[in-house]
């Protein structure tokens, strides 16, 4: 089967990725400015709608404690930095704002509740409506990005397309697995940490959220296990 979801998902962001270095330095500063706030505004508003999710909160507040810790302990946004730094350094670009526009585009774009839905719904019932509806956020949110952070962020459809095309792929091994619980209970945590990025894209203070990434596998873990005892 053809991830043709996530292929046009791809395309939508490298497309708006080129549109804004194209027009990076066409963007009057101010422009530039509310519209970046406006992406942070809507991305914590977006990770409200999927924390609000939630079925059972104890879940997730221990899978955001454990897989933060084991974050941490990983050290999981330091080798994000080095392997953004390290690409960086390979292909040769200057932007000292290269990495962050990796990360914050990787996060954005990959944590969201469409692309585990939507990658899903197309692996399952060959119906791509859903990632189609989130290309156009995601062209759109990349163009903003890239006119910020610069190229970095067009990088970010590599593990885009890896990710959930790998979700679609294996939609049909996962299914006895997500449960609508476990699904809401990986959207709420994931919203949680759309928050964070919220947050960090508002400036209002630098989260490590790349270190919170391991608690949407301890979520699935944790739901299923209390689904089994009770």
């Amino acid at each position: 089967m053809l991830p043709t979801g996530t292929i046009i998902n791809t395309l939508a962001v490298i497309v708006g990725s080129t549109v804004g270095l194209l027009l990076q330095s066409r963007f009057p500063p101010k422009i530039r400015e509310i519209s970046f706030h406006g992406i942070g505004l809507c991305t914590l508003l977006i990770g409200m709608q999927m924390a609000l999710k939630v079925q059972n909160i104890l879940i997730l507040i221990f899978s955001i404690l454990i897989g933060g810790a084991l974050g941490e302990g990983l050290k999981l946004h330091d080798r994000f930095i080095r392997l953004g730094e390290s690409i960086k350094t390979r292909i040769n670009v200057g932007n000292e704002k290269f990495t962050e526009g990796l990360i914050t585009a990787f996060l954005l774009f990959c944590v969201g509740s469409l692309t585990i839905v939507g990658a899903l719904e197309e692996g399952l019932n060959n119906d791509p409506s859903l990632i189609y509806t989130k290309s156009m956020l995601d062209g759109f949110s990349s163009m903003v990005l890239a006119s910020t952070y610069g190229i970095g962020v067009l990088f970010a459809a590599l593990p885009l397309l890896i990710f959930q095309s790998s979700i679609t792929l294996s939609a049909e091994w996962l299914q006895p697995f997500l449960s609508e619980m476990v699904i809401d209970q990986m959207s709420a945590t994931g919203g949680v940490i759309i928050l964070g990025l919220g947050i960090n894209l508002l400036e209002i203070k630098s989260l490590r959220i790349t270190n919170m990434l391991p608690a949407l596998l301890i979520v699935v873990l944790l739901t299923l296990s209390v689904s089994r005892l009770f």
